[in-house]
């Protein structure tokens, strides 16, 4: 039987939160000491309690890996620096300009969908009904081929089952021309 999913949410029950915390650490903790000892990994874990008790485990010293996520933070921080220098603001002018576009986009299809029409100037509407007219114009050039695609397999298939229909009538003429002929005694 599995698990049930769990709510994301505190358990305002204090005795069943301690109890959660505890497993829940232990649990960590085991997971920290297996990563670190399977993958040879430099681990340090860091909990404190709601009540403000420190737990931790580390795989080496707590102090030298603390020390090593400092400066590889810093020297992220600092190479990642010059690049936000000049990207902030032409992401930004990226965002803007496809944010624009999504919005035209969604006018656009309002409009084709014969909302909010009331907006448009005429040479707007004038623009909007000549488009329709080219898409209704493919829509049904689209249709049109398809009909004739179908009508085709239909004319084939009723070709098909025609010519079966006759062989089969023509089978059962020669059957029962032979069945009579054996009765008159003629070969």
């Amino acid at each position: 039987m599995g698990r049930g999913k769990v709510v994301m949410e505190r358990i305002e029950n204090k005795i069943s939160r301690q109890v959660t915390f505890s497993k829940r650490k232990s649990g960590l903790l085991k997971k920290a000491f297996e990563l670190s000892v399977l993958c040879d990994a430099e681990v340090a874990l860091i909990i404190f309690s709601g009540r403000g008790k420190l737990y931790q485990y580390s795989s080496t010293d707590t102090n030298k890996i603390i020390e090593k996520y400092r400066q590889c933070c810093y020297n992220k921080l600092r190479s990642g620096a010059d690049l936000l220098e000049h990207q902030p603001q032409s992401q930004y002018q990226e965002f803007l300009r496809l944010k624009a576009a999504y919005e035209s986009l969604e006018r656009t299809q309002r409009h084709c969908e014969g909302e909010e029409l009331d907006s448009l100037s005429f040479e707007e509407l004038l623009r909007l009904e000549k488009q329709l007219d080219r898409t209704t114009t493919l829509a049904r050039q689209q249709h049109m081929k398809k009909l004739i695609a179908r009508t085709s397999e239909l004319r084939e298939k009723g070709r098909d089952e025609l010519s079966n229909l006759i062989s089969n009538c023509s089978n059962h003429i020669r059957l029962r021309d032979s069945q009579i002929n054996q009765y008159l005694g003629q070969p």
